[in-house]
């Protein structure tokens, strides 16, 4: 791991980080079982919502953001796709680009959480 990690582990106490991994990498299951019964992805946001306080000032704060935003933007083209199904299947369309793009996201948050790395920071999150 790289010197920032370790430091921010440092900042943390030991059990309790290892307790938000394991609750960011439930997110990331949850959000995985979603494409088949899309109840999971609710209970996730639901979850990173009630736990989003409890990660602020760690690298985990950046998979929490990255989860939440799967969340809204997966909802929106949801919503987008089903608005326009009866238009010449193109809702269809919409819905198969958000699902590959919602298994993106899941697989590149799961993999950097794996790795011990956070989410890549934007000009905001600064």
């Amino acid at each position: 791991m790289s010197d920032v990690h370790d430091a921010e582990f440092s900042k943390e106490p030991k059990p309790k980080l290892d307790g938000l991994i394991q609750v960011t990498q439930v997110v990331y299951i949850l959000q995985a079982i979603s494409l088949f019964t899309g109840i999971c992805l609710i209970i996730a946001v639901i979850v990173n919502y009630v736990k989003q306080d409890d990660v602020q000032g760690t690298w985990l704060a950046s998979h929490f953001r990255w989860q939440i935003r799967t969340f809204w933007f997966t909802l929106l083209w949801s919503i987008v796709g089903a608005a326009t199904l009866w238009i010449f299947f193109i809702g269809a369309l919409i819905w198969g680009v958000a699902s590959i793009w919602l298994i993106y996201r899941i697989i590149k948050g799961w993999l950097r959480l794996c790795e011990g790395k956070e989410m890549y920071v934007t000009q905001e999150s600064e």
